[in-house]
C-alpha cells in the first residue's frame, strides 16, 4: 500500500516517528513530494528557527531511509487537477503519479472525498489509518507506538504516559485501542 504522507502528518514528531515506523516495519510504502517536505521545514521555522534545523535534519534522514519515496513535480499533472484549496493540488498530483492508494492527512475539508475518487485515490485520517493497521497487526503496531512513546519519554526528561501521548497528536482511536 502506497500512502502520501501530507505536511500535516509529517509535523508534529511524534505523529511523523510513528507513521515512519509503521513504514519501515513493512506495514505500508511512504511517499511525499520535495514540497510537501518543504512546507514542513517551513512550518517548522514559523514556530520557532531552530525548529527548522531540527526539521532539515529529519528530512534529510526521511530521504536516506526511504530513498524511493519522493515523487518528482508533475506540473502538467497540477494543471489539470482542482481542489478547494489550490495549494493543495500538488499533494494530489504526488499521490496520481507515485502511484498512491491513499492521502493521509487532517484536512478533510481540502481533500474531498468525490475528487480524490475520480482519480482512484482515498483520504485517510492518520488516526482511522492506524487503527486499521492495528487490526491487523496489533504487536507490530503496538512495538512501534511503544519505541516512539520510550523516545518521547527520553527526549523530554518527563513520563509520557500513552492515552495522553496519542491524544495530543490526534490519535484517539489508537490511544483508546492501545491504551
Amino acid at each position: 500500500m502506497k500512502l502520501v504522507l501530507d505536511a500535516c502528518v509529517i509535523y508534529p514528531t511524534v505523529l511523523r516517528e510513528i507513521l515512519l515506523g509503521l513504514a519501515k516495519a513493512g506495514l505500508y510504502q511512504p511517499l511525499w513530494s520535495a514540497r510537501i517536505l518543504e512546507e514542513w521545514a517551513r512550518a517548522a521555522a514559523r514556530r520557532n528557527p531552530g525548529d527548522e534545523i531540527i526539521a532539515r535534519g529529519a528530512i534529510a534522514m526521511m530521504r536516506a531511509d526511504f530513498p524511493a519515496a519522493e515523487v518528482a513535480r508533475h506540473t502538467g499533472l497540477e494543471a489539470r487537477l482542482h481542489l478547494p484549496d489550490e495549494n493543495d493540488i500538488h499533494v494530489f498530483a504526488t499521490a496520481i503519479a507515485g502511484g498512491a492508494d491513499a492521502i493521509i492527512t487532517v484536512n478533510a475539508q481540502d481533500f474531498p472525498r468525490g475528487i480524490l475518487a475520480g482519480e482512484g485515490l482515498e483520504r485517510r485520517d492518520p488516526d482511522g489509518l492506524i487503527w486499521a493497521l492495528w487490526s491487523e497487526a496489533p504487536d507490530t503496531v503496538a512495538a512501534v507506538i511503544e519505541t516512539v512513546r520510550a523516545e518521547a519519554e527520553r527526549l523530554s526528561g518527563t513520563p509520557q504516559p500513552l492515552r495522553p501521548l496519542l491524544k495530543r497528536v490526534r490519535l484517539p482511536r489508537v490511544a483508546k485501542a492501545l491504551g
